[in-house]
């Protein structure tokens, strides 16, 4: 086995440019096969991830039409018929809610002596903090006796207080201005990125509903309500039930074929919408390092027939000094699946180590599967394998007396 071996690393030595160039199309497959899986692998993380920070067992219902762009998820601000008591018959008329928050969100821009950002205004009740699950890191968030005062105070999303004041710590006691009205930061809440809706909750400003619809803008109406489901309800009935009381409330026929002005949405929900993207990832590397490795296997084949042709002195010499037809084909299985394997290895070292970068770069979780990178391994040896068996049994045929005759 070691003679094969030592044989097998002068032969492919020998002829350097053509063990690289059958060794290119491997690699590039065990580069694409294991990057694309471990990056879907790292989205679906993330993605559940994300999808935590919406809150525990949360239902949203949304008026108008659920926008989905670039991941993003949002009502339709210009819809004015979601009011404040349909969200109120929502967490009395849902069995299995537990609680729940209206909301307005508007972008907007905020400002402090001469600084000035954007930022996405929440209008929400004291509840917020235990349905969305975000709770301040610094003071506290407004308070019931603030929503019924309509009281002129506001808590900030991280990113915002640092923005404006240095840091988060500094902003609480410091006064903001919205618009012409001035509000009192009562606290900062704690980090928590983007969600699965796509929604940057370190860059949204908490304001009391009361204050916004009355002291602010005069609003009557919503743009939708977070309920927080029991554990263990059942999602699908939750959201039917949900569809149901709207569709009542707002007179919707659906019978004469009248289309729901609301959008009721759950977290499941909003994850299919980023697996669909996901799958599609997945689908194309598949394609693509298929692709590949059946290029990588035909440059094998088509460089170990050559070998064949350019040994075949090689080969007579040996099996009339006693070698076997089985000692060749194993010869020239070890040589292709020597070229494979190190192909695959080489893919596999370079992808995990671009990975690395990628998931920094992407603020992705660190996944690497020890699965998915021995079977690229064991893949790669078996496409060489595979590859060189024809080859192999064609050396394995060689007329000993003609090759020694004619060379």
């Amino acid at each position: 086995m070691l003679l094969s071996l030592r044989i097998a690393l002068k032969a492919l030595a020998t002829h350097k440019m053509r063990t690289v160039l059958a060794m290119l199309g491997v690699f590039l497959g065990a580069f694409a096969l294991t990057g694309v899986l471990h990056i879907t692998l790292a989205m679906e993380q993330k993605a559940v991830e994300e999808t935590e920070k919406l809150g525990p067992n949360l239902l949203m219902a949304m008026t108008g039409n659920i926008r989905f762009r670039r991941g993003d998820i949002r009502p339709d601000a210009g819809n004015t018929n979601f009011k404040l008591p349909d969200a109120v018959a929502l967490l009395d008329g849902l069995p299995a809610a537990v609680g729940g928050v209206p909301f307005l969100s508007f972008p907007m821009p905020i400002r402090s002596g001469s600084k000035k950002v954007m930022c996405q205004v929440v209008a929400t009740w004291p509840d917020y903090p235990s349905i969305r699950g975000n709770s301040p890191r610094y003071g506290r968030f407004f308070d019931q006796s603030d929503e019924d005062e309509k009281a002129l105070v506001c808590a900030l999303g991280p990113a915002i207080a640092t923005r404006l004041f240095g840091s988060a710590e500094a902003a609480v006691g410091q006064s903001v201005f919205i618009f012409r009205a001035r509000l009192s930061v009562v606290g900062v809440m704690e980090e928590k990125g983007s969600d699965v809706s796509g929604a940057n909750q370190d860059e949204q400003v908490f304001v009391p509903l009361s204050t916004y619809m009355r002291r602010m803008s005069n609003k009557n109406y919503i743009h939708g309500v977070y309920v927080r489901l029991a554990d263990g309800a059942d999602f699908d009935t939750s959201r039917d039930a949900a569809t149901s009381i709207l569709r009542r409330r707002h007179a919707i026929d659906t019978a004469k074929g009248q289309p729901d002005d609301f959008k009721v949405l759950t977290a499941k929900d909003t994850m299919e919408v980023k697996q669909q993207a996901l799958d599609l990832v997945q689908t194309l590397g598949f394609i693509s390092s298929s692709l590949s490795f059946g290029i990588g296997g035909l440059g094998i084949l088509s460089i170990m027939i050559l070998l064949v042709r350019a040994r075949r002195l090689e080969i007579g010499i040996r099996r009339a000094v006693g070698a076997k037809r089985g000692d060749i084909i194993r010869q020239f299985l070890i040589e292709s699946g020597m070229m494979a394997t190190a192909g695959g290895a080489a893919g596999t070292l370079v992808s995990v180590a671009v990975l690395a970068v990628v998931y920094r770069l992407g603020q992705f979780p660190s996944v690497y599967s020890p699965v998915l990178i021995g079977g690229s391994l064991i893949g790669s040896a078996t496409l060489g394998i595979l590859a060189g068996a024809y080859p192999a049994w064609q050396a394995a045929n060689v007329e000993v007396l003609s090759v020694l005759r004619d060379e």
